[in-house]
């Protein structure tokens, strides 16, 4: 099944810690990377999307994790998220549509997080030993 919203996103993790964004439209946290072009790649949409959210940052090794589909926030849509990790050049500055970056932790508020993370991406990558935390939050 085609889903309606197709992304590429980045799971960058740092002294445990997840870094995610909120961008100036949304509550919620969710992970770096942005939606594909047209005939794009995955993993060149994520690293056009990190050029621009995250000033200029680029990803340096990058290893897929897995694909996550999901139902979208909106409750009428799907989402599939391809996920990515690796390291990144440079200090993470927020930009362009992104209006905060948050170092999310095993005990942080996960009502903030966007539901594919609370819900699918984070409990898996826990089972897998990938996000050394106990629980999602």
């Amino acid at each position: 099944m085609t889903p309606d919203i197709h992304k590429a996103g980045l799971f960058y993790l740092r002294d445990a810690r997840v870094l995610l964004c909120r961008n100036h439209k949304a509550a919620t946290l969710m992970l770096p990377g942005g939606k594909l072009e047209s005939g794009e790649l995955p993993l060149e949409a994520l690293q056009r999307e990190l050029a621009e959210e995250l000033s200029g940052t680029t990803l340096i090794d990058p290893q897929f994790l897995g694909t996550y589909d999901q139902p979208a926030s909106d409750g009428f849509r799907s989402i599939r998220i391809e996920l990515f990790t690796g390291a990144l050049s440079g200090e993470p500055v927020p930009s362009a549509e992104v209006a905060e970056l948050v170092w999310f932790g095993e005990h942080d508020d996960a009502t903030h997080l966007a539901p594919s993370l609370r819900h699918a991406i984070f409990t898996d990558l826990i089972a897998r030993r990938i996000l050394p935390w106990s629980a999602a939050g």
